[in-house]
C-alpha cells in the first residue's frame, strides 16, 4: 500500500512540496504590569464574562477579543474598553490569558 505522500505525488505530479511549513505570525500585543480583571455578570438574565483593565492600544485589545471569541466559539463584543463574552467562561479565559503572558485577577463569584 502506498503512503499518502506517494498517492498525492501520483495525483499531482507537478506539485513541489514546500519543506518548511509557514509559521503563523502572532500579532505583537502589548503586555502590561497591572492584572486584567475578569468578572461575571448577568445582563437581561443571560450570563456574560467581562474582561477589563487593559491599558494598551484599543486595536490590541480588539485582537485579543477576537482571539478569545474564536477560541471559545462564542459571540461577544468590544466596547467601552471592555471585552464582553457571552456565557460564563472565566476559567477558560483566565487560562488563555495567562498562557499569553497576562496577569489576570478574578472578581466576584
Amino acid at each position: 500500500m502506498n503512503s499518502l505522500e506517494d498517492q498525492l505525488k501520483n495525483l499531482f505530479p507537478d506539485h513541489e512540496p514546500s519543506e518548511t511549513p509557514e509559521a503563523k505570525e502572532e500579532p505583537n500585543i502589548w503586555m502590561q504590569d497591572d492584572p486584567l480583571i475578569c468578572k461575571y455578570e448577568k445582563r437581561k438574565g443571560k450570563p456574560i464574562t467581562i474582561i477589563e483593565g487593559y491599558t494598551g492600544a484599543d486595536s490590541d485589545f480588539k485582537i485579543l477579543s477576537k482571539e478569545i471569541k474564536k477560541l471559545l466559539s462564542v459571540g461577544g463584543s468590544f466596547k467601552n474598553d471592555q471585552i464582553i463574552i457571552q456565557g460564563d467562561y472565566r476559567d477558560k479565559i483566565m487560562t488563555f490569558l495567562k498562557e499569553k503572558g497576562f496577569k489576570v485577577k478574578r472578581v466576584g463569584g
